[in-house]
């Protein structure tokens, strides 16, 4: 097992939950922060951490020398919406790489950093390493279980969220009465969700799942607290996610408010 790691940290409580496992477990952790995702709360559960733009590609590596990182773990979402913001400053290297990509789609870049990395004696470690407690096996998850046309929402919704997922357009869709309410595409999953209940007002199925060839290293599904707040303001019924891949964040709360909230949550 690795006693020192890199953290590249993106938007949530993610790499917090990160953090705090892997510092639990005897490892260093030093984390690369975000400027336009990262909660500045991550300073407080890692060992060090770098504060950079997320368009500057050369100095990541830099740091990544200097401190003599030889395993990284990405976690938590960095938008990659943002490298085409005008306002963001892009160096050279990143240029280069978002250059030599056949498309801009979100694996694609992401992939394109971790090769990179993997070619400078970096390994990319999966992003659920330390995490094994955090993922829900197949089953319902809160005290109150879906009802009959809520599982026929799921089972139609899942095939379509998967043949989207395929497609890199996102992993997350919304459904109501078997009619396909909102994909998520670069917006990202609140968005969709509140593009969803737009037209499906209250009681829509949100569906959340892992691409057909997910890379564990980065992207991994994830819900918490904030996600059952949302589903909760839109008046939302049931969030099924995939059981074993999705990481379930601050776990005792989401599924407190979850039944509060009379909001079922299924891993299928």
């Amino acid at each position: 097992m690795v006693n020192r790691v890199g953290l590249i940290a993106g938007s949530g409580r993610f790499p917090i939950i990160f953090a705090e496992s892997a510092r639990k477990k005897g490892v260093e952790v030093v984390a690369i922060g975000i400027n336009e995702e990262t909660s500045k709360d991550l300073e407080k559960f890692v060992n060090k951490i770098y504060w950079l733009g997320v368009g500057e590609l050369e100095r990541l590596l830099l740091i990544l020398k200097e401190e003599n990182i030889r395993s990284i773990v990405m976690a938590g979402q960095v938008r990659h919406k943002l490298l085409f913001d005008s306002t963001i400053k892009i160096d050279k290297k990143m240029e280069l790489l978002l250059g030599a990509l056949k498309d801009k789609k979100t694996d694609s870049i992401i992939g394109g950093v971790a090769r990179l990395l993997e070619f400078k004696g970096i390994k990319v470690l999966s992003s659920i390493t330390f995490l094994s407690e955090y993922l829900p096996k197949k089953g319902v998850l809160t005290s109150r279980a879906p009802e009959d046309k809520i599982l026929k929402d799921i089972d139609f919704g899942r095939r379509i969220a998967k043949a989207i997922a395929g497609l890199d357009l996102g992993q997350s869709i919304a459904v109501k009465n078997m009619v396909v309410l909102a994909v998520e595409s670069i917006e990202g999953t609140d968005e969709a969700i509140r593009r969803a209940a737009k037209y499906g007002k209250e009681g829509i199925v949100v569906i959340k799942v892992t691409k057909p060839r997910q890379d564990m290293r980065f992207d991994v599904p994830v819900i918490g607290p904030e996600t059952i707040k949302l589903l909760r303001e839109v008046k939302a019924a049931c969030i099924a996610i995939e059981a074993n891949k999705t990481l379930v964040i601050d776990k005792e709360e989401t599924l407190k408010l979850a039944d509060e909230a009379g909001i079922t949550i299924v891993a299928v």
